[in-house]
């Protein structure tokens, strides 16, 4: 074999083979695939996604929550008891094609609504993990078979990462899109998938994996300088070393594959560092060093973007994670302090986008690991499933409720007990419109969504859910 068998790539190959039933996944395995479905992209300009994830299950039903008069905010107000917000408080929506009560966002976000009401953003309502569509009736009866884990942390954040719900994995959809799609960019140095929050299964594929910088930007070999002269004499030494060790060939193969991993970490931390050197436009920088840190994140997905062109890349995806979202108790207070940095992280980096001229060729999604009980355990929340999550991006068909908005009253046609209600919008229908928009072929769509077919017809010319256009 011409390219050399690192231990990520051997492990992930292996858990793929050892964890799926499915056999079109071990077509993954054949490295002549990712060429071939690249040449069927429909676009070659630049698309990114990003995905904001919220650790901990958000309380999505007071994110975007019924206000009107028409029936719908009583009927919030009378499920959700002390986890109400009071009706005068909800900032009003007008979405578009829409039929259901009139609608508000949590007071804390009026960035967000600003980007709805500018057409810029939509919502997708009540999404969660599926096998297939269930009734509320087959549930309780359990003639359908329903997602591993359901309500569990661990399991519902893999899923949510992964779109796979029938069993454990370890490779995400994003990392599985990248498998498909990074030989449209030019340069390998650095990969297609970028990660602001460490590791993570998103973009974890069998092939790609995630470059992880901070909100700093890449992390050199710690004591190490290029330049080292210029260094300490610590720094000399240690320098010297590892410049004569990434020098040397080696005969044993475990010291040679480290030798070229570190040879490559330099050499991205290199291209990436002088990639994102050069000054933002007026207007693309919105994070000061008294900024949270998202925002801040935020900020360094917008300079990675603005050096896309150094960094050779046609295709990225960005991951970046919030954690602190399991109120299971004083839910009122802390969304009022955690969603509006969601809401001015959001905006600004739509407006950063807007001043690179590059909106249209970003989508951010929001994720998190399920909805939370409408019904209070006082003052909190506890674990549920459908949830709402919103998109934001200039390619957005925006100022829209995409899916289906739930009735909200107790023991409804959705409610499985307390308010935990069943999606009527799955995950991989989510998850396929941005591939799709991506670059994913929708004949490779089961790659890198194998459930898919159970929710969307691959023959369909209109798009799994509708928030983006049609490639």
């Amino acid at each position: 074999m011409n390219s050399p068998i690192t231990r990520r790539r051997f492990l992930g190959q292996a858990s793929c083979a050892a964890v799926s039933s499915l056999p079109i996944l071990s077509t993954l395995l054949n490295l002549k695939l990712a060429g071939t479905v690249a040449a069927q992209v429909p676009t070659s300009e630049y698309r990114a996604v990003v995905c904001l994830f919220l650790n901990g299950g958000n309380d999505s039903f007071n994110m975007l929550a019924p206000r009107g008069n028409d029936g719908g905010y009583a009927e919030y107000a009378a499920v959700r008891g002390d986890l109400a917000l009071p009706q005068a408080s909800l900032l009003p929506i007008n979405p578009q094609g829409y039929s259901g009560p009139q609608l508000g966002v949590h007071p804390g976000m009026p960035e967000l609504q600003s980007l709805f009401e500018s057409g810029d953003a939509a919502f997708v309502a009540n999404v969660g993990t599926l096998l297939q569509p269930v009734t509320k009736a087959e549930y309780l009866a359990g003639s359908k078979p329903v997602p591993l884990g359901l309500f569990s942390h661990s399991d519902q954040i893999e899923q949510w990462q992964t779109g796979i719900s029938v069993h454990r994995s370890g490779i995400g959809w994003g990392g599985r899109a990248a498998d498909l799609l990074h030989s449209l960019n030019s340069t390998q140095s650095v990969s297609m998938n970028v990660s602001l929050a460490g590791s993570n299964v998103f973009q974890t594929g069998n092939e790609i994996f995630e470059y992880a910088i901070t909100e700093n930007g890449a992390t050199e070999l710690a004591g190490y300088q290029k330049q080292w002269q210029a260094g300490g004499s610590l720094n000399q030494i240690r320098s010297a070393a590892v410049d004569g060790m990434l020098a040397r060939e080696y005969s044993n193969i475990l010291q040679r594959s480290f030798a070229r991993s570190e040879r490559s970490a330099v050499d991205a931390y290199d291209l990436f560092t002088n990639a994102i050197a050069p000054a933002l436009p007026p207007g693309a920088s919105f994070a000061n060093s008294g900024s949270p840190l998202l925002v801040k994140q935020m900020q360094m997905v917008v300079k990675a973007i603005a050096g896309r062109a150094a960094l050779g890349a046609k295709r990225q995806t960005f991951f970046l994670s919030l954690g602190g979202w399991d109120h299971h108790d004083e839910v009122i207070a802390n969304q009022a302090a955690m969603l509006p940095v969601v809401s001015a992280a959001v905006g600004g980096f739509y407006q950063a986008l807007v001043a690179l001229g590059i909106e249209n060729q970003v989508t951010l999604f929001l994720a998190s690991d399920f909805g939370r009980t409408l019904s209070s355990n006082g003052r909190g929340s506890d674990h549920a499933w459908g949830s709402n999550v919103f998109v934001v991006g200039g390619a957005v068909n925006g100022k829209r409720i995409h899916g289906s908005y739930p009735a909200l009253y107790d023991n409804n046609p959705l409610d499985t007990g307390r308010g935990r209600l069943i999606p009527t919008t799955s995950v991989d229908a989510y998850f396929a419109e941005l591939a799709l928009w991506l670059g994913v072929p929708k004949s490779s769509l089961p790659l890198v969504l194998p459930n898919i077919t159970s929710h969307y017809n691959l023959a369909s010319a209109a798009n799994p859910v509708g928030f983006l256009p049609v490639s």
